[in-house]
């Protein structure tokens, strides 16, 4: 399925922290109708919306890249992370697990988006990370190419979109609040921005004579986002179900043999539907008519896909390139051939 791009209006938040928890999942806003009752009190929304209108429509950047994300990830399972408004706020108005994935690609999203951004010297209010500490040299019997390097350079400035990601999806919250909703909420926003900040890899560049290597300076890079999307994924997978703690302060695994989740784990409360049918109320368009693979055991097999109703098998033409020759200088030339194909469906 080919991934459709959201509007750059669609944001998970709401700037006033005394909105219900259904109206704070509404997704279709615009950022000036958000920013307006925002810029009247004295929040960190506020003064973002306020003092860095560079910064909000990267944040906003941030969201789409998250959500097309979301749609890739998702293409194969009975919810798709359809674009419509009306799935994603009823699936956000429940605490799901299809909630906690989506809560924690979108804090991802945000922070990766600005802290690309930084790096790029948009006029966000940030400058990129110099690290200049010196790398401890090993012992002389211990001395390896991989520990003879310093760090150097401009660095990808992780933790300003950490921070600014933190201010916008959780500066609405009172401080105090503890509620079951807020507290998965804010795991799973953690859980989306420690999925960059612990995967930052090492890029490094060699300066010597004739290419000796003599020096490398090294700085440190966010990995390519579909690999956050495909981690997230992974932990989509395996999330756990957690209920609210005697303390009243946080949560636990709802069963005993359950292992509690640590940060990088993603929670929910709430069973999810099954999406098979059509059900306005939590946001399932169903499935009939999605096309199915008839042989995979996979979430993407007819079995799975299709909950049981069967499928049905159709042939249809599909182009392609074909025939392709080099020609020198420098283009390749290709025939469109026709294919017929089977294509399978879910009834």
């Amino acid at each position: 399925m080919r991934a459709v791009l959201v509007p750059v209006c669609l944001l998970l938040v709401s700037p006033i922290s005394t909105l219900s928890w259904a109206s704070s999942v509404d997704l279709v806003l615009n950022i000036k109708q958000m920013c307006k009752p925002a810029k009247r009190s004295s929040s960190r929304i506020a003064k973002i919306c306020n003092n860095r209108p560079g910064l909000l429509e990267q944040m906003a950047i941030g969201v789409n890249l998250a959500l097309t994300q979301c749609q890739y990830q998702f293409r194969y399972r009975r919810w798709n992370c359809t674009n419509s408004s009306r799935s994603i706020k009823k699936v956000m108005s429940k605490d799901t697990r299809e909630t906690g994935f989506v809560n924690a690609i979108i804090a991802a999203g945000i922070t990766y988006q600005v802290t690309r951004a930084c790096t790029k010297g948009e006029q966000i209010g940030c400058s990129c990370n110099k690290r200049k500490k010196k790398n401890k040299k090993k012992k002389p019997t211990e001395v390896s190419p991989e520990t003879d390097f310093k760090w150097d350079g401009c660095a990808e400035n992780i933790d300003f979109g950490i921070k600014r990601s933190k201010d916008f999806l959780e500066g609405r919250h009172k401080k105090k609040r503890s509620d079951m909703n807020t507290l998965v909420k804010s795991h799973n926003y953690v859980a989306g921005r420690l999925a960059i900040k612990n995967y930052m890899r090492k890029e490094c560049k060699c300066h010597g004579l004739s290419g000796s290597c003599a020096l490398r300076t090294c700085i440190r890079k966010m990995p390519a986002f579909r690999e956050v999307g495909d981690r997230l994924k992974e932990r989509f997978d395996g999330a756990a179900k957690v209920i609210p703690g005697n303390d009243g302060q946080s949560f636990i695994p709802e069963g005993d043999t359950i292992k509690p989740p640590t940060r990088f784990d993603l929670v929910y409360s709430e069973e999810s539907p099954s999406f098979c049918l059509p059900d306005s109320s939590v946001g399932s368009f169903g499935t009939q008519g999605r096309e199915c693979n008839e042989t995979s055991p996979g979430e993407e097999g007819c079995g799975i896909l299709c909950c049981g109703r069967g499928f049905q098998v159709q042939t249809k033409e599909v182009e392609h390139s074909c025939n392709c020759e080099f020609v020198y200088c420098c283009n390749v030339t290709c025939q469109v051939c026709n294919e017929t194909v089977k294509v399978a469906t879910c009834q």
